[in-house]
């Protein structure tokens, strides 16, 4: 028999997700992607309270956020660039903006009250990385999120460092103390930063993930997956960056090959049948 695919093999996870465990997802789209996926098949998720995060400062920063359920004030609204008349923060992804500062604290806080209840009784995190390119604002430093379409002059974009991207899991994962954590390295391509530039960011995260993985601390190869076992543009989206529907629901197979116990393999695809089921529009009313 001829050998047409490399497979990526890996053991089951130590770190095992069930259905009566509460699940925080966050980082890149890829953890979009994901979380989605686990909303459907009828687990307890809470994906992405801030909106899509690509750095390990953002997400951490992050769930620094949420284990302080620290509110957001008006210091925290920026008026977004390019014209676009809306208000936000530069800790959240532009699909929380609003036109005014007063509605966009409003949903901005509510979210985060009940996404802090959540972080706080959850037992499992999967942590999605997508690049270690960070905007750090020219005024006074800080990691952004999200640049909000401001000027380019009042941000320096840089690579954070492998022991900078070591240390920022190390503190992902000191408090995540008492969860236990899954991290994956996103297989989308930051193409912005050239072919090799890419390479040198997700070679980054990979060798700092793999400085911390451990006890309670596991390594989801979704990026090996897309790139060594299905290996074809066909395989990718029109943009050819992103994951087709069809690799992103190759990867979440595996997924749950790796995370899921084998005694709720078949509750989960009765719920996932179910969700399917309930998309279907019917013909006859």
């Amino acid at each position: 028999m001829i050998k047409l695919q490399t497979p990526v093999n890996f053991d089951a996870s130590s770190v095992r997700i069930g259905l009566n465990d509460k699940v925080l997802v966050v980082g890149s789209c890829f953890a979009d992607e994901v979380g989605s996926r686990i909303v459907r098949a009828g687990f307890d998720a809470c994906v992405n309270p801030f909106g899509t995060l690509y750095n390990p400062v953002s997400i951490l920063n992050s769930l620094v956020r949420l284990d302080e359920n620290r509110r957001f004030t008006d210091t925290d609204c920026v008026e977004m660039g390019a014209g676009a008349g809306l208000i936000c923060s530069f800790s959240h992804h532009t699909s929380f903006a609003k036109k005014s500062a007063s509605d966009f604290l409003l949903h901005a806080n509510e979210e985060l009250e009940k996404a802090s209840a959540f972080w706080k009784s959850c037992s499992k995190v999967i942590v999605s990385l997508g690049t270690v390119y960070c905007f750090h604002s020219t005024i006074n430093g800080m990691v952004v999120s999200n640049c909000l379409k401001r000027p380019v002059s009042e941000f320096e974009r840089r690579a954070l460092t492998l022991d900078e991207t070591a240390s920022a899991l190390r503190s992902i994962i000191e408090i995540c103390k008492g969860k236990e954590i899954i991290f994956t390295v996103s297989p989308i391509r930051h193409l912005a930063d050239g072919a090799h530039g890419n390479q040198l960011s997700k070679s980054t995260l990979l060798l700092a993930v793999n400085s911390v993985v451990g006890k309670g601390v596991e390594y989801f190869p979704a990026y090996e997956i897309l790139l060594d076992e299905l290996r074809d543009y066909r395989f990718y989206a029109e943009d050819m960056v992103h994951p087709s529907a069809q690799a992103a629901e190759y990867i979440w197979q595996r997924f749950k090959e790796f995370a899921v116990p084998e005694n709720e393999v078949e509750k989960i695809a009765a719920n996932e049948k179910a969700f399917r089921a309930s998309c279907h529009r019917p013909m006859h009313l």
